[in-house]
């Protein structure tokens, strides 16, 4: 027949009550499936809003009502969660009490406790999906006892025939629930459904607290590098202070030896003074008027020397000075060649007062058209002597070196104003070159890294070179090379701009 309007009247209703009941178990079918997916909706939103374990409790809660409100008789239901090296299970078990409010409780069970754990593990370790364990009677009655003593489940007295303890498993632990009557196929579907759920969503959660705990262990490191650095910037200044202070006692020595020079002129010319004065007495007693006028001549004359000797010791005491103070960061017209000059005959004698016997062959050649330059004084003062230093410093060593006693330690020191052909201003160029033991190629692009040094353990903190580095290139925009043959000779180019040079 080809359709139920060709059957009989009796045989075609109940067709029609047959394909009602088809469409009616498929509705219901479909808002059963409805239903859980809003149940299992819930269960995610809150777990995927939980962002400490603390908020379990909350997600067990949520879970309970679900199952409820899933028509699953639940006495109990909640989250377990592994507890390896402890050998222990924690539960968050959400429950309701006689009079109907829900309750939670936070348990952490040794797995051994009770038989209904140890079948949790083994399970587990099966890797099943879910293990039933079924208690009556007296083994029931002895669980809630063990339980009471255990843990936080109440002891449930009076007639309790049977129970249901289900644990669905996901990664990190389990879903709970404990029933009256078995689950049903469709019920423990749910269930598994719920648990793959939450497994996934407890997995995120995992990422989010390790990167949560990633990010304070990254905080703490900031905090303890930024101390460190603190820290290191504080030695740095110090050890700084202290190279300065070190290059101060070099050239300290260095102006005890030279300013003894114009001093020795000034005593001497004062002496001289006294003795033509006492003449110059007698003379005019004795009314020598012409011999009065030549000795006055020569008084004058020495009166000219013992100041200009002065001077040159309050130059040399201006300068110790001006090295010693506090950098301003003040840029002066300066003469570049008397403040070459200067510096290298105090690192001379400032090597010379800790060497008694050190002579050295010093050549100079200085460029008379430079004039003065716009340059930070002290600063370029103590960048020439510290490179002075480090240059009778290398003729010494190989002096000290020569058994044989035919090495001339000898040192250039040239001065010139380079004006570039092409585009750009023009430079003032310092060349100090000597013949001691060179550097090794090796280590030659080094020597301007902070705390890096040559000299032995105590002679030298590493830091000369790098902050002449610093003074030249950051603060003047200057530029310093060097350029060595090993065994044979050094030679520091320094340039510093013209371009403000005042004539």
């Amino acid at each position: 027949m080809d359709t139920e309007k060709d059957l009989p009247e009796k045989e075609r209703i109940l067709f029609l009550e047959g394909k009602l009941n088809r469409l009616e178990n498929d509705l219901a079918q479909k808002i059963r499936e409805i239903e859980v997916e809003k149940a299992l909706e819930k269960v995610r939103v809150k777990a995927l809003d939980m962002r400490s374990s603390a908020e379990l409790s909350e997600t067990s809660t949520i879970l309970f009502q679900q199952l409820k409100e899933l028509n699953i008789d639940a006495i109990r239901s909640g989250v377990g969660i592994f507890d390896d090296e402890g050998n222990a299970i924690e539960l968050w078990v959400t429950s309701v009490s006689d009079d109907g409010h829900f309750y939670f409780i936070l348990d952490y069970v040794n797995v051994n406790v009770h038989p209904v754990f140890e079948n949790i593990i083994d399970a587990r370790e099966a890797r099943k999906p879910y293990v039933l364990t079924n208690l009556e009677g007296k083994d029931l009655l002895h669980y809630y006892k063990t339980m009471s003593t255990h843990a936080g489940i109440p002891n449930r007295g009076g007639l309790i025939y049977s129970e249901n303890f289900y644990s669905f498993y996901f990664s990190a632990g389990t879903i709970n629930v404990v029933t009256n009557q078995a689950l049903t196929d469709e019920e423990l579907d749910i269930m598994l459904r719920v648990t793959d759920t939450f497994g996934l969503i407890y997995t995120r959660f995992l990422d989010l607290k390790r990167l949560e705990e990633q990010a304070i262990l990254i905080k703490e490191e900031k905090k303890t590098l930024e101390a460190a650095l603190d820290n290191l910037k504080a030695t740095q200044s110090q050890l700084i202070q202290s190279e300065k202070m070190a290059s101060l006692g070099e050239l300290t020595a260095g102006i005890a030896h030279e300013i003894q020079n114009p001093l020795n002129f000034v005593n001497n010319f004062s002496e001289v003074n006294t003795e033509l004065i006492d003449e110059l007495e007698q003379e005019a007693n004795a009314g020598n008027t012409d011999q009065v006028k030549a000795i006055a001549r020569d008084i004058k004359e020495n009166e000219k020397k013992i100041t200009h000797h002065g001077k040159r010791a309050d130059a040399i005491v201006k300068n110790m000075l001006l090295h010693s103070r506090s950098n301003t960061g003040q840029k002066e017209p300066t003469d570049f060649n008397t403040l070459c000059d200067e510096y290298l005959r105090l690192s001379y004698h400032g090597m010379r007062a800790k060497e008694k016997n050190f002579n050295v062959i010093i050549q100079t050649e200085f460029d008379k058209s430079i004039g003065k330059i716009s340059i930070v004084p002290q600063d370029i003062g103590r960048v020439l002597l510290n490179l002075y230093n480090n240059t009778f410093y290398a003729v010494k060593e190989k002096a000290r070196q020569d058994s044989a006693g035919g090495y001339d330690p000898k040192v250039t020191v040239t001065t010139s104003l380079k004006i570039p052909a092409a585009a750009g201003g023009a430079v003032v160029q310092l060349t100090i070159r000597d013949n001691g033991n060179g550097i090794p190629p090796n280590i030659a692009d080094k020597i301007f890294q902070p705390f890096f040094t040559t000299k032995p353990a105590g002679e030298g903190t590493g830091l000369g070179l790098s902050l002449t580095y610093d003074i030249i290139k950051k603060e003047h925009g200057g530029t310093i090379s060097v350029e060595s043959k090993e065994g044979e000779q050094t030679t520091f180019t320094m340039q510093l701009p013209a371009n403000i040079t005042i004539v």
